[in-house]
């Protein structure tokens, strides 16, 4: 145990003082992973349900084409993707090709209501 904890801290003490870029890289790649997981697992906010936006818009889908629905669909399907969407959609001036502008700002409206619990 004594030779193995040597070995380790001779590693490390190599490692501090002639770094090597991959073993760098892989090390931040691995560590940033582990933080996320952790910070997902471990979190205790309310977060935003993804279908409660679909669920406030259900009574206007009557004014909604099958396919502007159906992207609907995909976009309340996970909070990462309403996340997404708002930040690249609602945030800015760009435009998402499935939507009409009406419905698309009924949507980011009902997202925007929500946008602290994302």
């Amino acid at each position: 145990m004594k030779h193995l904890l040597i070995l380790i801290v001779a590693a490390a003490l190599y490692l501090h003082f002639y770094p090597n870029e991959e073993v760098t890289n892989f090390y931040q790649e691995k560590v940033g992973y582990l933080k996320g997981f952790f910070s997902e697992v471990g979190d205790t906010k309310v977060r935003l349900k993804s279908d409660k936006i679909y669920t406030d818009l259900e009574g206007e889908l009557e004014s909604f084409s099958e396919k502007e629905i159906e992207r609907l669909k995909v976009i309340t399907s996970e909070r990462q993707v309403v996340k997404e969407f708002y930040r690249q959609i609602c945030q800015t001036d760009k435009r998402d090709i499935v939507f009409h502008i009406t419905n698309e700002r009924k949507v980011c409206s009902t997202i925007s209501r929500y946008s602290s619990l994302l």
